[in-house]
């Protein structure tokens, strides 16, 4: 994983790149089968589990849709920053409204919904093309953000291939899509509060301040801001060093949850002959 993806303007937001990272990593502690590494909160089988790495991975970009220099916003010319402008008038400018619970049950909705657009070819027969539409759309912003293509095109050309396969040979996908985007959306909001930057509050629009005799108190002060705000940030700016080491740890989970998966796949389970202690 390259640590080098582009920042956003707010310096107190984490990097797009973790974001990603933060979400496919979600992804696989809760539907993967590493013993101890998982929770097996929401079991899939290997494709199911690398697949929504990639659309948890794409979906952890979504709230910065309200950010004039996002992934999102340059993802198509023009109309990814019209569309930038319009969810930052929308929400009330960056890290407001986009950046709640409200939107993420909306997004979940959204995607939901997008399940539920079927077409019907003789060759395929009946098949979410909403689904295909947002798994592409959201492989493509998780291909960007990680830098592993070099142009927007070609991002989108395996973005849309990825859609296709994913609807054609793992229909289950429609089952746990919406829930894969979900839990993008919301480890995002996670990484933002364990930033200096945090969060406009769980109950948004509603935003409480602190009164004041609490407002220059040492700790509440970081964590309850004045401006109704709230963060633990443990991880301080974006680009500082215990953001970076925190990246490259999920970045490691991440691979090493793939590598497991994907030997699963081909029947390999590297933990079956691990030795594990007797008090584990």
């Amino acid at each position: 994983m390259t640590m080098h993806a582009h920042r956003e303007d707010h310096p107190s937001t984490m990097m797009g790149v973790n974001h990603a990272t933060s979400g496919a990593a979600a992804w696989i502690a809760a539907t993967g089968a590493m013993p101890y590494l998982t929770s097996g909160a929401y079991p899939l089988d290997p494709v199911g589990v690398i697949a929504g790495s990639f659309v948890c991975a794409g979906a952890a970009l979504l709230p910065d849709a309200d950010h004039h220099s996002a992934t999102i916003a340059r993802s198509v010319p023009i109309l990814g920053r019209l569309t930038a402008g319009a969810v930052n008038s929308v929400s009330g400018g960056h890290r407001h409204g986009a950046h709640s619970l409200i939107a993420a049950a909306i997004v979940g909705v959204s995607a939901w919904g997008l399940t539920l657009v079927t077409l019907t070819t003789e060759r395929l027969g009946t098949f979410s093309l909403g689904t295909v539409i947002g798994a592409a759309a959201l492989m493509c912003f998780a291909l960007k953000a990680r830098d592993m293509v070099e142009s927007w095109l070609t991002a989108w050309v395996l973005g849309a291939l990825f859609g296709v396969l994913l609807v054609t040979l793992a229909p289950s996908s429609i089952a746990w899509f919406p829930l894969a985007v979900v839990v993008g959306f919301v480890a995002h909001l996670a990484g933002d509060l364990l930033t200096t930057g945090g969060l406009p509050g769980l109950l948004w629009p509603i935003r409480p301040r602190p009164p004041r005799l609490l407002r220059r108190a040492p700790i509440i002060s970081s964590i309850w801001r004045s401006n109704g705000f709230v963060a633990l940030p443990v991880l301080g700016d974006t680009g500082s060093v215990r953001e970076i080491a925190f990246g490259t740890v999920l970045g490691l989970y991440v691979l090493v949850g793939s590598v497991h998966e994907t030997l699963l796949w081909f029947g390999v389970d590297l933990f079956r002959f691990i030795s594990w202690p007797s008090f584990i």
